[in-house]
């Protein structure tokens, strides 16, 4: 038996989900799929899906804990796991999350203007339109693969290599043009929750975070744009970075 999930839209801009997820839920409730979403001043809209995942927030404090959430602002990754380098895609393995870049070479994070020797900020290195085009939520470092627009963002259970699942994720997008730019989550059986579109604003902060009632993702696609950092943007031509992550604490999966 399959269920379809019910989202319900929590903020101003509309976004369409299209999925259906596999097995027996004994309720509409159980069903329901909470969207947070927020173009411009995202503050409020931000800390309100922090409160939906549940508080405290908890850093990289060993894991499993029963309660909470984590959170990635990339600020604290040093000079030297920063752009030009690569981040190492089990970096914040003590938050619960794995990353790679399907069809990329790696992702990375931009460098900051403390060390303008090491790299431009805002991705300005790799064109110096960026410099000026993406903002922060918050300052300064901002996050990206390279020579993909696609990352796989995987959970386990924080510090560990054991697969985890969380009830939901959401972040905070820095110039999404086009409406290109998307998450779709999926479950421990790689079955497709919903695909959920982020909401455009040009040279501006987008957000989008999707909650469920219980522990179900353990993996979600994330789509910036429509092209790899590098090009200028134009009418067809979509280049998108990201800043903070949000996500529920992460779960050892069951039997």
């Amino acid at each position: 038996m399959s269920n379809r999930w019910i989202p319900v839209l929590v903020g101003a801009s509309a976004l369409v989900i299209a999925s259906v997820t596999s097995g027996c839920g004994s309720s509409k409730s159980n069903r329901i799929a909470s969207v947070f979403s927020a173009t411009g001043d995202i503050t409020a809209r931000v800390n309100e899906y922090r409160s939906a995942l549940g508080e405290p927030n908890n850093g990289s404090t060993s894991g499993p804990l029963t309660s909470g959430r984590r959170e990635i602002n990339w600020d604290g990754v040093p000079d030297d796991k920063a752009s030009p380098n690569f981040l190492p895609g089990d970096f914040f393995r003590p938050r619960g999350a794995l990353f790679t870049a399907p069809g990329g070479t790696g992702v990375q994070v931009s460098a900051d203007s403390a060390n303008p020797a090491s790299a431009a900020p805002r991705f300005g290195n790799l064109n110096a339109a960026y410099a000026s085009s993406f903002t922060t939520f918050s300052a300064e470092r901002l996050f990206s693969p390279i020579d993909s627009n696609v990352v796989d963002m995987t959970f386990t259970v924080p510090g560990t290599s054991t697969p985890a699942v969380v009830r939901g994720f959401g972040a905070v997008y820095t110039d999404v043009d086009v409406g290109s730019a998307s998450f779709e989550y999926f479950d421990k059986d790689g079955v497709s929750l919903g695909r959920f579109t982020i909401p455009a604003n040009n040279n501006g902060l987008s957000f989008l975070g999707v909650s469920f009632p219980t522990a179900v993702v353990a993996r979600v696609r994330i789509v910036y744009g429509n092209q790899a950092l590098g090009p200028d943007e134009s009418a067809t031509v979509d280049v998108a970075v990201m800043d903070d992550f949000i996500f529920g604490e992460p779960q050892a999966i069951g039997p």
